[in-house]
Order: C-alpha cells, then sequence, then structure tokens
C-alpha cells in the first residue's frame, strides 16, 4: 500500500512512514556517495551529494513509486568507476553501501525499540516511528537488492559475471523495463512476485535482528 492510500486510513501512521522513508533514502544515497569517496571518487562530493540532508537525494519516479506503492528508492548516487580504488570490485562495494546503511538502521532503531518500548509504550509516537522505520528500512535494503538497474544490485551482477557478459547487458538496456513489470504485475495482475520477495527478504532481515 501506497503511503497516498495509507493516508486516508491512518494519517498519523502515513506521516510517520514519510518521515521515516525520507531519513532512510537520504542516508542510503548519502552511503554510496561516502563509500566512493572513501574509495578515491570526488564525483558525488564535488555534486554535493556528500550529505545527509534528505532532499538532495529524492529521485521523482522512486518518491512516486514510495507514495503509490510504498517503496521506491533514490537519486542514483553519481561516482566515476575509473576513479575507485578497486576498478572491478569498487562499484558493488559503493552500490553495497545503500543496503547495508539501511541495515545499520534496522540494528540501531530495533535496539531503541527494545530498550524503549516498555517505560513508554507500544501507543507511544516514537515507539511507532521506531516501528516504521525498522519496517521500510528491510524492505529499502531488500528492494535495492534486486539485481536490475537503476537499484544496487545491478552493480553486484555486473562485477560477478563483467561488463560484457550477455546477462549484464540484458539487464543494462531491459532493466526498467524489468523492475516496471515486476510493479505492474503485482499491482494490476496480481501476480505478487515482487511482494512475495519483498515479504520474504523483509522476514529474512527481521527475524537475523530478532524482531520477528
Amino acid at each position: 500500500m501506497g503511503l497516498i492510500q495509507l493516508f486516508s486510513s491512518d494519517p498519523t501512521f502515513a506521516i510517520l512512514a514519510f518521515f521515516a522513508l525520507m531519513i532512510s533514502i537520504g542516508f542510503h544515497e548519502f552511503s554510496h556517495v561516502f563509500v566512493a569517496y572513501t574509495l578515491g571518487d570526488l564525483t558525488g562530493k564535488l555534486a554535493g551529494r556528500l550529505t545527509l540532508n534528505p532532499l538532495r537525494h529524492l529521485d521523482a519516479i522512486g518518491t512516486l513509486m514510495i507514495l503509490f506503492i510504498g517503496v521506491g528508492y533514490g537519486k542514483p548516487a553519481p561516482f566515476n568507476p575509473g576513479s575507485l580504488r578497486y576498478r572491478r570490485w569498487g562499484p558493488t562495494l559503493v552500490a553495497l553501501g545503500g543496503p547495508i546503511s539501511n541495515l545499520l538502521f534496522v540494528g540501531v532503531f530495533g535496539v531503541l525499540w527494545r530498550v524503549l518500548q516498555t517505560p513508554l509504550g507500544i501507543d507511544n509516537l516514537l515507539i511507532q516511528f521506531l516501528e516504521v522505520a525498522i519496517f521500510f528500512n528491510a524492505a529499502l535494503a531488500v528492494f535495492n537488492l534486486l539485481p536490475v538497474p537503476p537499484l544496487d544490485g545491478s552493480h553486484l551482477i555486473a562485477s560477478i559475471f563483467g561488463e560484457a557478459h550477455p546477462l549484464t547487458q540484458f539487464l543494462r538496456r531491459f532493466g526498467w523495463q524489468v523492475l516496471l513489470a515486476l510493479v505492474v504485475f503485482d499491482l494490476f495482475v496480481g501476480v505478487g512476485i515482487l511482494g512475495r520477495y519483498l515479504r520474504w527478504g523483509i522476514g529474512v532481515i527481521l527475524t537475523a535482528f530478532g524482531l520477528n
């Protein structure tokens, strides 16, 4: 369910979810730029993206997906693979910086949730915010690991198989169509491939952190 539909039924939860997503996406994209910067590439820094300000990291299509289907992505972090310290695996390290940052948030927010839940109570807005933030960070990590451009998992495929591999070339050329097809099949056909993948991945993460 997207935030627009959610707002009509539970505006408080929708607002909490919106802020949780903005913070999480901002940190996700900042982490890409930060990893690239530590590996020797200044592209993101020079573009003004080495910042925790989430507004600098919003992507129009990714934000619309958040509003209408409840999960999306930020503006792809700019980096020059040729400037990275590790030519083959550097892009993958940069790409994994985003999902790893979301997992870090799951851990931090999970600890805060465990510590504060009893004294504050489950109806407290902070507790509700933490619960929403945990869920959406897990969702962002899982969603962005899909191996289709512009998502982070596509860089892992390229590093494993190489840029010249037919699979890499296919995903480079048709990644957007594959991603759009997954969304359309979920929303309008009811196939549920993307939904099942997200539920499975989120469940794995929450179980791993003892939050399920």
